[in-house]
């Protein structure tokens, strides 16, 4: 077997002991992560998301914080803040959180707009501004966020530039029957999540990382994504359509999803399989009353021609 293809299926393989029943949302994760993107996990509690995100960054071998988010917390509580030091008579800057490989944000959408826009800087430039100096993040860096349905009490909506910046968005739902089970009757989440071993380094992460970037794309593969982000535009489906930038991360995400498949090429099914999860968050549907993003994307994939 060829050694990456062997070092991802080892990977899936670890995730999907701790998450029961999951195998897709599982791929669709570590295919986010491989393509150097942040990933939003959209759910009701108790379903698993913190499980999944801390699975990822032990098996990654990366170095994380978990920040629980709340309406009273601060953008430096994030950031980090300057100290003075008697001793060396001089303000000391104390990073925060933030300053890690990933940033687990649980619950991202209890927290204030103030404090979610603090996040902008991070997620797109990999660097914060604090107190007028710009401090670069570790590398790789990922925002790993969780969140709970707008309708719950205590929640504030994303806003748009911030979905932006996340490149997939993905739902666990409720476990089959089987799979609960199984949770039911096996060891618990916490015990096994303890003893996960890290897989990769973040070197051997990067490494794939570039590997997902020389992933061939031929062109009638360009043409059908740019068909796609057409008919997001073409004002039948969306309010707005895709930006530039999302069309890049979804060739990107699309790349990463064809690794995993383990191919060097990017095929049409690679497209249409990422785009729902990669493009629902960042589109509004228009008209089709009782159609969700997701379903809109669907039906629109389905409306356009292959190449």
């Amino acid at each position: 077997m060829d050694p990456t293809r062997q070092k991802i299926s080892s990977l899936l393989s670890q995730l999907t002991t701790v998450i029961v029943g999951k195998d897709e949302q599982v791929r669709d994760c570590l295919t986010c992560l491989m393509a150097g993107g942040h990933l939003l996990i959209e759910d009701v509690p108790g379903v698993g998301k913190t499980t999944l995100a801390q699975a990822l960054a032990r098996t990654l071998g990366l170095q994380f914080s978990r920040v629980q988010f709340t309406s009273d917390l601060m953008p430096s509580d994030l950031m980090g803040v300057s100290v003075f030091e008697r001793e060396r008579e001089a303000f000391v800057f104390h990073p925060g959180p933030l300053f890690a490989q990933v940033l687990l944000a649980d619950e991202i959408n209890r927290a204030s707009p103030k404090t979610q826009s603090a996040l902008l800087e991070a997620m797109e430039e990999k660097q914060v501004s604090v107190e007028g100096e710009t401090r670069p993040l570790p590398n790789p860096f990922f925002v790993i966020a969780t969140q709970n349905p707008h309708d719950q009490l205590g929640t504030h909506a994303l806003p748009e530039s911030q979905l932006d910046r996340f490149l997939m968005r993905i739902s666990l739902g409720y476990p089959a029957r089987d799979a609960e089970r199984a949770l039911l009757q096996g060891d618990d989440r916490r015990a096994l999540l303890d003893g996960l071993p890290a897989l990769l380094s973040p070197e051997e992460l990067r490494l794939l990382q570039r590997e997902v970037l020389a992933v061939a794309a031929a062109p009638a593969v360009l043409d059908y994504l740019q068909d796609l982000v057409d008919a997001t535009r073409n004002g039948r489906w969306f309010v707005q359509g895709l930006s530039p930038r999302a069309a890049l991360a979804i060739l990107r995400a699309a790349k990463a999803r064809a690794l995993v498949e383990g191919r060097r090429y990017v095929a049409p099914d690679d497209i249409a399989g990422i785009l729902p999860q990669s493009a629902a968050h960042r589109l509004v549907p228009l008209g089709q009353a009782g159609r969700g993003p997701v379903e809109q994307v669907r039906a629109m994939v389905e409306a356009t021609p292959l190449p």
